[in-house]
């Protein structure tokens, strides 16, 4: 996509607080709670969130069970996959640029989940050009 795209009045900063509100808001609506602490990075054409403390008590309790570490990586997973689509709308929204593709992993033991988004162009490379 052509520079014109990004959010011309938004900062590196304020596309990366934009993708970090964003992404917290729709955990909170689609599985009933958010991270304790969110961040996002650009990164030439990806875009990182980084969530910490996304785990319920119940989620807690299990991960020191036998196979509950398991269970809820599979859970949480198959949930987000789900809905893939709606989060790379949510990036695309917030940088206005396409999101590819998005990978994500989830520590059951540490309660972290990292989400990474390929975006069709370098936007960190955009955002210096301007």
């Amino acid at each position: 996509m052509p520079a014109s795209s990004l959010p011309p009045d938004k900062t590196k900063g304020q596309i990366e607080a934009g993708v970090t509100e964003a992404t917290t808001q729709y955990e909170r609506d689609y599985l009933g709670r958010g991270p304790k602490e969110a961040k996002s990075f650009i990164v030439e054409n990806l875009v990182i969130v980084k969530l910490q403390g996304i785990l319920s008590p119940a989620e807690r309790q299990l991960s020191h069970e036998n196979g509950g570490v398991g269970l809820i990586k599979k859970m949480r997973i198959r949930l987000i996959e789900s809905s893939s689509e709606d989060l790379c709308d949510l990036v695309t929204e917030e940088t206005g640029t396409d999101a590819v593709s998005m990978h994500t992993d989830i520590s059951s033991r540490t309660g972290k989940r990292i989400f990474v988004f390929s975006m069709d162009a370098d936007l960190q490379n955009l955002l210096e050009e301007r």
